[in-house]
């Protein structure tokens, strides 16, 4: 395949060094004025990896035109200006790849549905999610991933040429389960990673328990399949988002209660809010989206605020 990935971060780097890897024609999309494309033009690396001679750095956007597949891995809130931009290039018969997770805080909507609005009906979007993290993989580390899509033939196509020893993709059949599974499990990160500043790592169980729970509810109010809750895009990511040193969600949990600033990007910061949209459009109730909400934007005590979540459960497990 002839890719452009476009997105230049921890996960673009590589999703781009990886599809190389196994044999793709990969061009590296990355904005002049980002740091990071920056320093893959005059080093070809980042602190994790790096891109070897035969993928191709470019910081112009029209290198999709040429792109039988465009994967795109950028900050799920900037994905509708983008797509306004790949709007002007009129792109026809395309296969657009997400490989990102979260909702759209302004109107609740899904990333596949961005996109799909925003382009052309022959364009075929898919969602690539799942567990994994860059530093394991680029040490040979295998791991499952999932891909998902309205467009059947598409998904094939792409678990076909997608798939290696260090990822093996499985077929999704639930386009929104697999989105808002995916979205949902940074949130249960951030109050893992809250748990683990506050040592009460003990109760992760029950975190695990309830999470899954919670969001398969949520999974079914909006017409999906609540069982995608329990697998690779939400419950079989945990072991690397709530344990995981390497999950920035996590991290940035532990970091946030222990009054310490991480600087990296943690996803389900903003998705918490889009979590809250939901939870009043849909008429389900998410006590630990609200949980983490309430200490992340509305200062509340994050002890008092797990403290109450967790005895609540005295009442009913589920």
């Amino acid at each position: 395949m002839k890719i452009t990935v476009i997105g230049c971060g921890r996960w673009g780097s590589f999703i781009t060094w990886y599809l190389d890897h196994i044999g793709h024609e990969v061009t590296l999309y990355g904005r002049e004025s980002s740091v990071h494309m920056q320093r893959f033009l005059k080093e070809r690396k980042n602190n994790l990896l790096t891109l070897p001679e035969s993928v191709g750095l470019t910081t112009d956007l029209s290198e999709v035109d040429q792109a039988e597949t465009i994967i795109i891995s950028i900050n799920s809130q900037g994905l509708q200006k983008l797509m306004d931009e790949l709007k002007a290039r009129d792109l026809k018969d395309k296969k657009i790849v997400l490989c990102m997770k979260g909702i759209e805080i302004s109107t609740g909507r899904r990333l596949s549905q961005i996109a799909e609005e925003n382009l052309d009906p022959s364009n075929h979007v898919a969602v690539w999610l799942g567990p994994g993290h860059v530093q394991e993989f680029t040490k040979g580390i295998p791991n499952c991933m999932v891909i998902d899509s309205h467009h059947e033939e598409t998904k094939e196509k792409l678990v076909d040429e997608f798939s290696s020893y260090l990822i093996r993709f499985y077929y999704g059949q639930d386009l929104i389960g697999n989105e808002i599974g995916a979205a949902a499990k940074n949130v249960i990160g951030i109050a893992a990673g809250m748990l683990d500043g506050l040592h009460l790592s003990t109760l992760k169980g029950a975190l695990m328990s309830r999470g899954t729970r919670e969001v398969a509810r949520l999974i079914k109010a909006m017409g999906g399949n609540e069982l995608s809750a329990y697998g690779l895009c939400h419950l079989g990511d945990y072991e690397a988002t709530v344990f995981s040193e390497f999950s920035h969600n996590r991290r940035f949990g532990e970091f946030f209660v222990r009054g310490e600033h991480s600087d990296d990007l943690a996803e389900g910061y903003y998705t918490v809010k889009a979590m809250m949209g939901l939870e009043e459009k849909y008429g389900v109730e998410l006590p630990i989206c609200r949980t983490v909400y309430d200490v992340l934007y509305e200062d509340k005590d994050p002890k008092e605020a797990l403290d109450h979540l967790f005895t609540r459960s005295l009442k009913k497990e589920f």
